[in-house]
């Protein structure tokens, strides 16, 4: 899928590489956009990978005069985790949970979402309505570009070649200001968005004094309503009010019909979501759904960037791939063309993991990376270069099954077997996390995980069994 795969060790060093490959280079920061517009044919031109995610310091969330800043390593889950933008970023930590599922949100960054530029895309939505601005950087300097100005199109923003998205800036709420994100999918989890909002709102005492409306996935871009701002403010949120306001905002964006919704069906919950998002903030109750100790999958090290390297790598043909697997290192003279997935089944030969849908949405490629639940169809397997893996033989100690292994068995939550291994490393992941999860928890850990047998009672059946077996 690529001809040259480059490891950095700082930001210096991947804007000179990004200086000498221009269009055929793309980062890796998450990665999983761009390598599944590889493995797509989707990126014909791009055949080298710039992976900054051993470079330490780019996962930081930090509060600098009232404006929250996010590194380019910044994943979904380190959002939902950060009581900081939980506080005062409501609705960007909203559209981070509704985003993939554990396994992919402890990858995918945000910097990432915003440079593929897609109008369904859940993060850009509140971004935009919270006046984000992002900081572009190239060997030959940086400039901040407000994030309205940033999108010129479908899929096309003003970034260029050589240039690589360092930060990620805006306002921190404040105490008189409230905000809710509100998405609408065809089904609970891992779903792309019919139509996503963003409502901002700015009250001296219940008068509307300031109002940012975002929608995304209504037009080719994610777009502000300033027509139904301007209703707002002013004025106290009446029903009166909210009704004028959410029949505007339904009336500017001209949907198209495609696979998912037709033009109308959008239009119509364009209103039912901006009026919704309205009484919501009225009520002040825009944080009545957010999930208690969510489950994460992230390990103890919260999803963190580890395993500084060094030096920088050039994986060429013959250069190895030195790593940790199941406990044991390993020196691997093939694969660094591959995704993690047929890394660890052609070249590590452990069949255990398994290939589904190779797309991210099945999870039955669950593994662990350095001690996060990740899907290996979506990682290079050069990353696995001075890293630990756990794959679903690791489960297995001193001869005894996991707890989670043996529950699946006395449940009957085997049933053909396929999308089991993944559902186990879910389960393990979670009870070294929360040893007595609650249902929700449950339910929550294995939304990256299909079963195309049946539903899914034994197997929750057998989560709550490790559980007990773990007292």
């Amino acid at each position: 899928m690529w001809s040259r795969y480059y490891s950095v060790t700082s930001l210096d060093e991947a804007l000179e590489l990004l200086d000498q490959y221009q269009e055929r280079a793309r980062i890796v920061a998450g990665g999983t956009d761009i390598i599944l517009e590889l493995e797509r044919g989707q990126r014909p031109d791009v055949d080298v990978l710039i992976d900054i995610t051993r470079v330490s310091g780019l996962d930081e969330i930090t509060l600098h005069d009232e404006h929250i800043h996010l590194g380019p390593l910044v994943t979904h889950n380190h959002i939902v985790g950060s009581s900081l933008v939980v506080e005062r970023g409501l609705p960007l930590a909203q559209a981070c949970w509704e985003v993939g599922a554990p396994q992919i949100r402890n990858r995918a960054t945000i910097a990432g979402n915003l440079i593929t530029a897609s109008p369904a895309n859940d993060t850009i939505t509140p971004l935009m309505a919270l006046d984000a601005s992002v900081t572009l950087r190239s060997i030959d300097g940086e400039r901040t570009v407000l994030l309205g100005e940033f999108y010129t199109g479908l899929r096309r923003s003003v970034i260029v070649a050589d240039e690589l998205l360092t930060d990620i800036s805006f306002r921190a709420l404040a105490a008189n200001e409230r905000g809710i994100f509100l998405k609408l999918g065809l089904r609970r989890a891992q779903a792309i968005s019919v139509v996503d909002a963003a409502v901002v709102l700015t009250f001296e005492g219940e008068t509307v004094t300031r109002a940012a409306i975002a929608l995304g996935s209504v037009a080719p871009t994610i777009i502000r309503l300033p027509e139904a701002e301007a209703v707002l403010i002013g004025r106290t949120l009446t029903l009166e009010t909210i009704r004028e306001a959410a029949a505007i905002a339904a009336n500017t964006p001209k949907p198209i019909n495609d696979i998912r919704s037709t033009a109308d069906y959008r239009t119509e919950m364009v209103r039912v979501l901006v009026s919704r998002a309205l009484r919501t903030l009225a009520e002040n109750q825009q944080g009545a759904h957010w999930p208690q100790e969510p489950a994460m999958l992230w390990g103890d090290n919260q999803g963190r960037a580890n395993g500084e390297l060094a030096q920088a790598f050039a994986h060429d043909d013959g250069q190895p791939i030195e790593t940790t697997i199941n406990g044991q290192a390993m020196t691997i003279h093939t694969g660094q063309e591959k995704t993690l997935l047929r890394f660890l089944r052609d070249d590590a030969h452990l069949s255990g993991t398994k290939e589904g849908c190779a797309e991210g949405e099945c999870g039955a490629c669950t593994v662990f990376l350095d001690g996060a639940a990740v899907m290996a169809c979506m990682i290079p397997a050069p990353r696995a270069h001075g890293a630990a893996i756990v794959t679903v033989e690791g489960l297995r100690q001193n001869g005894h099954l996991h707890p989670i292994q043996s529950a699946f068995i006395e449940q009957g939550a085997v049933q053909c077997g396929y999308c089991t291994p993944g559902f186990l490393m879910a389960g393990a992941k979670l009870l070294e996390e929360h040893p007595q999860p609650t249902r929700a928890q449950i339910e929550q850990s294995i939304t990256g995980n299909l079963c195309r047998c049946t539903g899914y009672y034994k197997i929750i059946e057998a989560f709550e069994e490790a559980a007990k077996k773990a007292l």
